[in-house]
């Protein structure tokens, strides 16, 4: 039995698991593994407010669990037929390809080098975000510049830990980068004052920040010194997966484009005349053929999930922990100068 390192996840949960990879035949499509198992294995992060946060009777959510839940209603028409995996940053890429989890949601970069040399597929981008960091106000540190011979605390064997070398040498700082494998323990650490600063996605250190004790003393510095595109991954040579995983993330974004939410989607799928909305909602046409679902999967995302921008406002928004505002950002739909774009549903 191959076992993934875990986070003890304290308070009596889990403290460690051990997944069973499943052998993935060449005949084997994912979609069908998953449908014999009866439930979708999502892999996560650590538990981290906004994106993946794991509550005191065990419940997961957040804003990237939302597209494991979207996935889930997708095929069984049922959002929480899912096994959660609370993998470390350093081994969830082996968990992927080992066959241990169907998918991953939890803030992975997609990069050219992760996208081909790794066996795996990135499908689309959720969450555009940046590298920054964070410091204690009494530093009087206002600027990533002045960080000369800081030491920084940054999780190993990411995007981020790469980024600072690169910062560091670019602009002559001699950052004396402080490792982890557990965000858990990086942030207790830097709380502690072990780090001069902590390092990682804005949107992250703003998670970070909404666990420590007293959130007024810290402060993320302007700077951003990285695109951060994050999203969905799969394993590589099973398109029919791949498009699932990625058409389940559309059907939010499409669905918030054409004003459909999980409160009015009834009414949408009963009177619309608008040919788009009813292939969307399984109404007339054939779109689910090719994805190997029912026809209302689509429908069953938004009815039981929601929109993106639902999700976005129950997670990340400005009455989150989070307070990430989304209006006019890259992350608002391409129609109000932001990124996030479907293909049309025909």
């Amino acid at each position: 039995m191959k076992k993934v390192s875990l986070l003890a996840l304290g308070a009596g949960f889990l403290a460690s698991l051990a997944f069973t990879p499943e052998p993935v035949l060449a005949q084997d499509s994912t979609l069908d593994i998953v449908k014999n198992r009866g439930m979708l294995r999502c892999q996560l992060g650590t538990p981290a407010p906004g994106f993946y946060a794991l509550s005191d009777d065990g419940k997961w959510s957040g804003f990237d669990v939302e597209n494991c839940r979207a996935v889930s209603a997708a095929i069984f028409g049922d959002p929480d037929k899912i096994e959660y995996q609370s993998v470390t940053s350093a081994v969830r890429f082996t968990a992927m390809a080992n066959g241990e989890s169907d998918m991953l949601s939890r803030t992975t970069t997609w990069t050219l080098f992760r996208d081909t040399q790794l066996g795996l597929d990135f499908t689309t981008v959720n969450f555009y975000d940046g590298q920054g960091f964070m410091v204690t106000n009494d530093s009087g540190v206002n600027s990533a510049m002045e960080l000369k011979g800081a030491t920084v605390c940054v999780l190993t064997g990411t995007t981020t830990e790469l980024n600072l070398t690169d910062y560091s040498r670019t602009n002559s700082l001699d950052i004396t980068p402080v490792v982890f494998e557990d965000s858990n323990v990086r942030d207790s650490t830097f709380f502690s004052g072990g780090c001069d600063a902590i390092t990682n996605d804005k949107s992250s250190l703003a998670s970070t920040r909404a666990k420590a004790p007293d959130q007024s003393i810290f402060s993320i510095l302007p700077e951003t010194i990285s695109k951060e595109p994050l999203g969905p991954v799969v394993r590589q040579n099973d398109s029919q997966w791949k498009d699932i995983v990625l058409w389940s993330l559309f059907a939010m974004i499409n669905a918030e484009e054409m004003g459909i939410n999980s409160g009015n989607v009834d009414e949408m799928k009963a009177s619309s005349t608008n040919p788009e909305v009813k292939r969307m909602l399984g109404v007339e046409g054939d779109l689910n053929k090719g994805l190997g679902l029912e026809p209302e999967w689509a429908y069953n995302i938004i009815k039981t999930v929601g929109n993106y921008a639902e999700n976005y406002e129950e997670f990340m928004g400005p009455k989150t922990v989070m307070n990430i505002p989304r209006k006019g950002s890259v992350n608002d739909l391409w129609t109000k100068g932001g990124l996030m774009y479907s293909p049309p549903f025909r």
